[in-house]
């Protein structure tokens, strides 16, 4: 449906950490079928960090938010920028117009009600149909693009992964069994108690004397902190960029985390994710692939409620049971071929 010859692609793509990775689906399709193609890429602060630097991508571009006149300025820009195709990912009324007045040839994005009118080429109108990264695939399907595909890309600089190697070093971890914990989360009903987090841990300590390092950013410091007093001898990452928080991941042999940033990165930088899930749907915001495993409770009436803050007692996380989280990590081990 598009002339392969076009030289300028803009993707859109907003919201949260966990958003932009899986949307990273679509870079080595989008190469493949568009070789000679420059790829600009529209987006949020917190997405620029594993963007910038990927090679697919040629430049990184930020939504202004909350600024009317950068706004304004943006459509501007994309406008005189002359894109051959803009791929609205989005598809929200704000990117929508951002689509229709880049004037490009190709507009493709979702038949969402009120919005149709940006784009010329549709992908699915199917909401909650499909996992969020096989949605982005199914777009290119539906104007012809073919996905040989299916990796996640987070960028690491050598700069990071440094770092991540001297605290590996120091913390004599180099070639043993880690077992990454994250605390973080984006809503307070999705994240699981800290005392959970360090039941599972201990659990995990005693049936494989593995090492827990408890990973955090800002918002999750006082989560990690009671993590790390509750199980003996456990290790707290240092205070961390993003990136340097991936390259954590990346030399741990397994992370556990909510349905979050860090659980969506592990999966782009390769290391195996058990994810706990309770207000959101795993086979729709899960960890992506087939070499992780996820746990929720489905016996539960509220369970994938969607609130942001819990009006119960977070049963979705107090009642999971040490041995179920024992049992999905002996999968990921076994399907990983993991030496312990």
């Amino acid at each position: 449906m598009i002339d392969k010859s076009i030289k300028k692609i803009l993707v859109i793509k907003l919201r949260g950490i966990g958003d932009i990775v899986l949307s990273t689906i679509i870079l080595d399709n989008l190469k493949q079928h568009f070789p000679d193609a420059k790829i600009d890429y529209l987006t949020d602060p917190a997405g620029k960090p594993g963007l910038e630097g990927l090679p697919q991508i040629n430049s990184v571009i930020l939504f202004p938010r909350n600024n009317l006149l950068e706004r304004l300025t943006l459509i501007y820009k994309i406008f005189r920028e002359n894109y051959d195709v803009v791929f609205d990912f989005f598809s929200n009324p704000s990117t929508a117009l951002i689509t229709f007045f880049s004037r490009a040839k190709y507009r493709v994005g979702f038949p969402y009600r009120g919005r149709k009118y940006a784009y010329n080429l549709f992908g699915p109108n199917e909401r909650g149909k499909y996992h969020s990264a096989i949605l982005h695939l199914k777009l290119l399907e539906g104007i012809g693009i073919v996905t040989k595909f299916s990796n996640l890309h987070f960028y690491i600089s050598d700069k990071d992964q440094k770092f991540a190697d001297e605290f590996f070093e120091s913390q004599n971890l180099k070639g043993k069994f880690v077992i990454g914990i994250s605390p973080s989360g984006g809503w307070q009903s999705k994240k699981c108690d800290p005392e959970k987090f360090a039941e599972f841990a201990n659990a995990l300590k005693d049936k494989y004397n593995c090492s827990i390092l408890i990973l955090w950013g800002p918002e999750d410091k006082n989560d990690a902190l009671i993590i790390n007093n509750l199980v003996e001898k456990s290790i707290l990452a240092p205070p961390s960029t993003i990136r340097e928080m991936a390259a954590l991941i990346k030399n741990c042999s397994i992370l556990i985390a909510n349905d979050s940033g860090p659980m969506h990165i592990s999966t782009a930088v390769g290391t195996p994710v058990l994810s706990l899930h309770g207000p959101t749907n795993p086979e729709h915001q899960g960890p992506f692939g087939d070499n992780h495993e996820y746990i929720i409770l489905d016996d539960l009436d509220c369970i994938k409620c969607n609130l942001l803050v819990c009006p119960y007692e977070h049963e979705c996380f107090k009642n999971i049971n040490v041995d179920l989280v024992l049992d999905k990590i002996n999968n990921i081990i076994k399907r990983n071929k993991i030496e312990i």
